[in-house]
C-alpha cells in the first residue's frame, strides 16, 4: 500500500492515471500531455508500474501503458478500512450483532 500511496503523491502521476481511465494510451501519446522532458516521464512510469497501478506492452519500440485499476481500488479499500470504513468494518458490525 506504501508504494501506491508514493505513486498517488505526485501531481503528474495522479493526471496519467486519469488519462489512462479511458483508454490504454503509448508512452509517447501520455508525454504530449506534459510539459516535461521524456526521461522525467519515464521515471514517473516506472513508479506507477512499481506501485502495480499500470502495466506496460511493449511491442517494437512502442511501449502501450493501461491502468490497473483493481489495485487501485484494492489500496483505497485497504486504507478506507483502517479508519473503520468500508465492507470489512461492516462485516464485522454483522458479526457482533447477528441477525435474530
Amino acid at each position: 500500500m506504501n508504494l501506491v500511496f508514493k505513486a498517488l503523491s505526485d501531481p503528474t502521476r495522479r493526471q496519467v492515471l486519469q488519462l489512462l481511465r479511458y483508454e490504454p494510451m503509448t508512452a509517447g501519446a501520455l508525454a504530449e500531455h506534459f510539459p516535461v522532458s521524456k526521461p522525467t516521464m519515464s521515471a514517473h512510469f516506472a513508479v506507477l508500474r512499481e506501485a502495480g497501478l499500470i502495466d506496460a506492452d511493449k511491442v517494437g519500440s512502442t511501449i502501450t501503458y493501461r491502468l490497473q485499476l483493481s489495485v487501485l481500488e484494492d489500496a483505497l479499500l485497504a486504507f478506507a478500512e483502517t479508519f473503520g470504513i468500508g465492507l470489512s468494518a461492516t462485516m464485522e458490525k454483522l458479526d457482533e450483532h447477528p441477525a435474530r
